[in-house]
C-alpha cells in the first residue's frame, strides 16, 4: 500500500466510508437460535472508534442474550493491497474462547465478509456471513447469517443501531 493510495482512501474512499461508522450507538439486538422461531431481543450499545490513523475500526459492544450479559469486540479493516475487508471478532456469548476471522471483497457499498466456526462435535465448519450497511450517518445495520454445511443461509443476528447524540451539559 502506498501512502498516496491510503490518503486517497481516507479522503473519499473505503477508509472514509469506514470512518463514518465511528461514534456511540444504541439499538435493537435480535438473535434467532432456529430459523422461523421467535428471536431473542434486547438492547445493544456499541462504541466504534477509528484506530491507527484511520486504518482500523474497533467496535466494542454490550448487551444481553437469553437474560445473560454479553460483550464483544470486532476489529474491521480494509486491506488496500488485497482489495478486501478483514475482521477479527470475539464475544462472551457467541464465539466461546475463539476469535472468528472473516474476509470479504471490497467494491460494494455494503461491507460483507465471510468467516466460519467449528460445530464443537466432529470438526465440521459452518459458515458465518456478516453484512454491515450504513444507509445514512445515523443508522447502522449489522446482519449475520449462519451457513449450513449444505450452503443454506439463515439470518442469525440482526442489530439495528441508531447513533446516540452527544450529551449537552
Amino acid at each position: 500500500m502506498g501512502r498516496k493510495e491510503f490518503e486517497a482512501s481516507l479522503a473519499n474512499g473505503v477508509h472514509a466510508q469506514l470512518a463514518r461508522m465511528a461514534g456511540q450507538w444504541e439499538g435493537r439486538f435480535r438473535l434467532w437460535f432456529e430459523p422461523g422461531k421467535p428471536a431473542e431481543e434486547s438492547v445493544q450499545r456499541g462504541s466504534i472508534r477509528v484506530l491507527l490513523g484511520g486504518r482500523v475500526l474497533l467496535h466494542e459492544y454490550t448487551g444481553s442474550c437469553a437474560g445473560e450479559p454479553m460483550e464483544g469486540v470486532a476489529l474491521i479493516a480494509h486491506h488496500l493491497d488485497e482489495r478486501r475487508y478483514e475482521s477479527a471478532w470475539a464475544e462472551s456469548f457467541g464465539t466461546g474462547t475463539s476469535i472468528m476471522f472473516s474476509t470479504g471483497e471490497g467494491g460494494d457499498p455494503r461491507l460483507s465478509m465471510l468467516g466460519s466456526y467449528g460445530d464443537g462435535q466432529d470438526g465440521s465448519r459452518w459458515g458465518w456471513r456478516t453484512v454491515i450497511e450504513q444507509p445514512d450517518d445515523d443508522t447502522l445495520d449489522l446482519r449475520m447469517y449462519n451457513i449450513t454445511l449444505s450452503g443454506d443461509e439463515a439470518l442469525a443476528v440482526e442489530v439495528n443501531y441508531r447513533r446516540m447524540q452527544p450529551r449537552t451539559t
